[in-house]
């Protein structure tokens, strides 16, 4: 199953972002575990939702920061201690989850007007149908024996490429997060962006998929 998606930022940046997190981690491996940093990643994530609900703008976009640095160290130094596990990779992958929805649901929650609350379960919807998109992938992918192990990612699982993944959300509810008052907008354009990720990978499936 070869995965001939255009390679986008995450991708180019993983080496770089390892490069960086891995002096970090060999300071805090013994001091903090994978497992608290992941816990402490899912708080500040969900807090700069929380903190963006009650109109905090800049603290919830330090929490959110916050939350992805953390969310960037704890494989880092799950791998430094020889502690990398399939379920400190689930759990990673569960608290990001839930910290990518808990940011639109607070911005939402502050502006408090129809139209912004519309535009953000567009948003979440795609955020649903974007998931499905790419676990299904992962799925078939270690069906085939082509998953991460066989291919040296260093993720827990196969990560198919798409236009918008980690680094861009990343950008993008920073700038949401920011600007709230143009919040629909924010949602409206991410939206659109997730869903021609979508597309890519399902146009890849019917193309490679037999």
């Amino acid at each position: 199953m070869g995965d001939d998606h255009v390679r986008m930022i995450d991708h180019q940046l993983r080496t770089t972002k390892d490069r960086l997190a891995g002096p970090a981690a060999r300071v805090i491996t013994y001091r903090i575990g994978a497992g608290r940093l992941t816990l402490l990643s899912f708080c500040a994530g969900v807090g700069g939702g929380v903190a963006a609900g009650f109109g905090l703008r800049w603290q919830a976009v330090v929490l959110w920061l916050l939350g992805r640095v953390l969310d960037g160290l704890d494989g880092a130094v799950a791998r430094e201690g020889g502690r990398q596990s399939d379920l400190g990779g689930y759990l990673d992958m569960m608290a990001d989850t839930i910290s990518y929805a808990a940011v639109p649901i607070g911005i939402a929650t502050a502006q408090a007007n129809i139209g912004t609350w519309s535009w953000c379960a567009v948003l979440l919807a795609t955020f649903y149908a974007n998931t499905m998109s790419w676990t299904f992938l992962a799925a078939i992918a270690e069906k085939r024996g082509v998953g991460a192990g066989a291919t040296g990612e260093r993720t827990t699982i196969h990560m198919p490429a798409g236009l918008v993944e980690g680094a861009e959300t990343i950008v993008l509810f920073v700038l949401m997060l920011s600007f709230p008052d143009q919040a629909t907008w924010w949602f409206a354009a991410m939206a659109g962006l997730v869903g021609i990720t979508v597309i890519q990978r399902i146009v890849w499936a019917i193309r490679n998929l037999r």
